[in-house]
């Protein structure tokens, strides 16, 4: 059954990242993600609910930030054991400084899950037994090695109960 989105539906932030990082997070997420429930691209979320009813006001801040934000320096850490599945650690000062301001913005409207502390991360594995977990953990730890990438900007979805639509995207640093 197709379902019609309603601007009821929540809205999700998400980074953007540049092709060839997204690429790589992507493939993996394509490879270790169970496929009857991998609905969406590989994404780093900075908001996972934001009121749907009020995109256009959504849309307008975000775009407002987004022009006076220089594109951040996202650096790939590490991994993390989700206890069901496998992420890839990343540190972002500039990015989280950033998430900040518009928390401030939106913190009339935010959810728990998003009002609390951000740990971003890209998630290649979820909803599989702690044992899958633990074995692609020591093969991706195995072979990794830290880098960085220039994220260009942020993408806004709409929640579709499992699939997502892209609403808008936002370029960093427009204005500035």
């Amino acid at each position: 059954m197709t379902r019609t989105p309603a601007t009821s539906d929540p809205l999700i932030l998400t980074l953007e990242m540049d092709a060839q990082t997204f690429a790589h997070f992507d493939g993996l997420r394509r490879r270790h993600f169970p496929a009857a429930l991998n609905h969406i691209p590989a994404h780093v979320t900075l908001f996972h609910h934001l009121p749907g009813l009020d995109e256009a006001g959504i849309t307008e801040t975000v775009a407002a930030l987004a022009r006076t934000q220089a594109p951040p320096e996202v650096a790939v850490t590490g991994l993390r054991f989700l206890g069901r599945g496998v992420a890839y650690g990343l540190d972002a000062p500039g990015l989280s400084a950033f998430r900040g301001r518009l928390a401030h913005e939106f913190a009339s409207v935010l959810t728990a899950q998003d009002a609390q502390g951000w740990r971003p991360h890209v998630t290649i594995q979820n909803k599989v037994t702690a044992g899958v977990a633990r074995a692609l953990l020591a093969e991706r730890e195995a072979a990794f090695a830290p880098f960085t990438f220039t994220a260009p900007g942020l993408v806004l979805w709409r929640y579709l109960g499992g699939p997502w639509e892209r609403r808008a995207a936002f370029a960093f640093g427009e204005n500035r």
